[in-house]
Parts: structure tokens; sequence; C-alpha cells
């Protein structure tokens, strides 16, 4: 809908004097069939639909369609987030003792997620209160950008992980255990130092995102299109940068997963008869999954996040082809919401030993119900890829040959009194 100033809508009386000032035409409000179309034709330059340079400031962006199911959406995301990532970050914190990178990343993740979902409420709030926000411009600035900040940690963190286990799979000795860097003399794991240096960024890039100013200061509205003309045109540019590290991170989960995968289904084929064979195969299937899972949840909003980000540059287009941006904008940020609740479906398919915890506990407090899951408990990560599959022998044990085996079956025949098997020269 677009607003006009009723002092700027009409003409000026120096356009027609020739007509008396008393001969004034009858006030809006008793002309039934007056617009503002029938005083200014789209032809007109002093009405043009298409022109935004004024229109970015006077174009509403209130969907009243879409208030509802934001609100509905989101309360669920809320719930099931909550819920989902309290119980992972209580697995790994309290009952998976492995002290492993992969651990590292996931506890991460699972706070970054419960921060982002910290955010929902106030989404929430402001869609049922009628697309109003009354908790000022900062807030809306904090809440907005807390909640951008953590999704982005949450896909730097799945592209760490898929990293960290390509690395882990593709390395020797001690590199398959985990890397670790020294800094300051000592040697400390790099998912810690990832995961601090992450953080730490994310904080410096936050405070200017929320002290400076926007191009349009209005309390009233919150979480919808802004145009990033002069004074906010560098926060544009900043959120282009953060496409671009989405996509770099896209490269590697692809790169990673598809390199993991297809080496497990390749010793799965080539060597059926390895214990774990089967299990290599399940684990490629996951990571295949997982990527899929991401790629859905992230995909479209990041394909459409360039073109929402030249319009907020752009002082040409439509009011209509503002509001259609906005509102799709808005649907594919739902996507992106939903990976939180999706997140501690990844964290158990990327470690096996959370799992097999996760279930046990929760066989053990339910009763022994979900015994039935004990087959879907097996350790499936690549870190038994690389445990050997050929039995070792045990110290000062004597190697069992055909020979050696016949004479104990020779002995324990003879003891029951059958038959015995013809002589190979036991001793």
């Amino acid at each position: 809908m677009i607003a006009f100033s009723t002092a700027s809508s009409f003409p000026s009386a120096s356009s027609n004097s020739s007509l008396p000032m008393s001969a004034s035409p009858l006030p809006v409000s008793m002309s039934p069939s007056f617009s503002f179309t029938s005083l200014f034709p789209p032809s007109s330059p002093h009405f043009d639909s298409t022109s935004v340079s004024p229109n970015q400031n006077v174009c509403s962006f209130d969907d009243e369609a879409l208030r509802l199911p934001l609100a509905v959406l989101y309360s669920l995301f809320f719930l099931f987030g909550l819920v989902g990532n309290l119980f992972a970050l209580w697995v790994f914190v309290f009952l998976h003792s492995s002290q492993n990178s992969v651990r590292v990343f996931l506890i991460n993740c699972a706070v970054a997620d419960l921060v982002l979902l910290a955010c929902l409420p106030f989404r929430i709030f402001y869609h049922v209160n009628g697309n109003k926000w009354v908790l000022g411009s900062v807030a809306c600035k904090m809440v907005g950008n807390l909640f951008y900040m953590n999704m982005y940690i949450s896909i730097t963190l799945l592209g760490l992980i898929s990293l960290d286990r390509y690395l882990r799979l593709q390395g020797k000795g001690r590199a398959r255990r985990g890397l670790s860097l020294t800094l300051w003399g000592r040697s400390r794991p790099w998912s810690c130092l990832a995961c601090g240096a992450l953080w730490g960024l994310s904080v410096v890039a936050l405070v200017p995102m929320i002290a400076t100013a926007e191009d349009r200061e209005d309390d009233g509205k919150c979480f919808q299109y802004k145009p990033r003309s002069s004074k906010a045109k560098g926060k544009a540019y900043f959120n282009a940068v953060l496409v671009v590290l989405f996509w770099l991170v896209f490269i590697v989960l692809v790169v990673s997963y598809a390199k993991i995968a297809s080496r497990l289904l390749r010793v799965s084929r080539d060597k059926p008869d390895l214990p774990n064979a089967q299990r290599y195969k399940r684990t490629a299937k996951k990571s295949f999954f997982v990527l899929f899972l991401f790629t859905v949840c992230f995909g479209p909003y990041h394909a459409f996040r360039p073109v929402y980000i030249l319009t907020q540059l752009d002082q040409t287009a439509t009011c209509d082809y503002l509001q259609m941006v906005d509102r799709t904008n808005e649907v594919m940020l739902l996507f992106s919401a939903f990976n939180s609740c999706l997140d501690p479906v990844m964290y158990f398919l990327l470690s096996g030993s959370v799992r097999k915890t996760a279930v046990q506990t929760l066989g053990r407090r339910l009763g022994n119900r979900l015994l039935f899951l004990n087959d879907a408990t097996s350790n499936s990560s690549t870190t038994e890829f690389r445990r050997p599959s050929v039995p070792v022998a045990l110290p000062e044990t004597p190697s069992v040959t055909p020979r050696t085996s016949i004479c104990a079956i020779n002995a324990t025949l003879r003891r029951t009194g059958l038959t015995v098997l013809p002589p190979t020269g036991c001793q």
C-alpha cells in the first residue's frame, strides 16, 4: 500500500491562477468517486507507481496473510528445537565422555542453535502483536543480528565437522586421533581453537552491526525489508560476504562428504567380507542425508539472498516487486530456522557413540522400552573405518593351525570315547 501526503499530492494554487480561491472543489470526504488515480493518471509525473526512490520509504510490508503462519511455525520451531538441542547438549556434556574434535564442534553447534532459538519468541510476539515492535530500534537490531550470527556460526561449524572427519579419515597415526596446533608453547586441539576464533570474530562483527544506524529508524517495525542506500550500505556488502561464506562452506561439505562416502562405499564393495562392510555403506548413506538436510534448509535462502541484497541497493524497483521480495525472503528464512530443529538429528547421525549413549540412556529411563533401537546404536562414524578388521593374536598364545586344531579335537573325542580322527603328527 502506498501512502501519500495530502499536501504534496494536490497541485499548487499557482498552477491555475484563473480560478478564484472560493471556487475550490468539494472535500475528499464528500466526493464518492474521488481517487488519486482520477486526479493523476499513471502517465502523470505526480503519480508513478514504478518509482521507488520515494516508495521505499512509504511502501508497506505488512503482509497479513503471512502473519499468523509465521507466528505458528516459529512457535513450533522454538518448542521442538529447544527440547532437541537441550537434550543433545545434556548428552554431550554429562553423558558422552569421549574427548574428540567432533564432540567439541557439536557442543558449540548446540549452543549456537539455542541462542538462535532464544530470538524466536521476539519474532513470535512481533507477529502476534500485529507486526508492531514495542521494544525500540536497538533491541530490534540486537535480536535480528543475534539470529543471523548464530545461524552462520552453525553453518560454519557443520562445515568444520565435515572437514575434520575427512582429514581424520585421510590422515595417519596421530592425525587420525585428532589434529592439534601449538599456541603459546602448548599443544591444543584445533577444534577448540577454531571454535574460539569463530565466536570471537562473530562478536566483533556483531557490535558494529548493532551500533551503526539504519537508513530509516522505525521504532514500530522490525524483521522487515530495509533499504540500504546511504548510511547502511556497508551492511548490505557485509551480508553479501556472508552469502559467499555460505557457498564456500557448502563446497567444503559437498567435497568432504562425497570423498568420505565414495571411499566407504568402495571399501564395502571391494571387501564385502570385512566385519564392518555393511556399516560403511550405512555411514556413506548418512553422509549424503546430512548433506541433503543442509541443502534443503540453507540452500533456498542463500540462493535468493543475492536478489534480496540487490533490491536493497536498487532505487528503481516497484513497490509490488519489493513486497514480493520481502514475502519470499520470509518464507526462505523459515527453512533456515527449521534447521535448528533438525540439527539434533544431524548430531546423532554424525556420531555413532553419541547416538548409542543417548538411546541407552533413554532406554534405562523409559523402562527399557527402546531396546528395539539397539541395532541402530552401532558406531557408524568414520572412526570405525580405521579399526583393524583382522583379529590380532594375543601374546603368549600359540597360533591356531589346522594340525593343532585336529589335535585338540582328537583330545576331546578321546575323553568322550568316540572315534578319533586319523593321526596328523600330534605332539
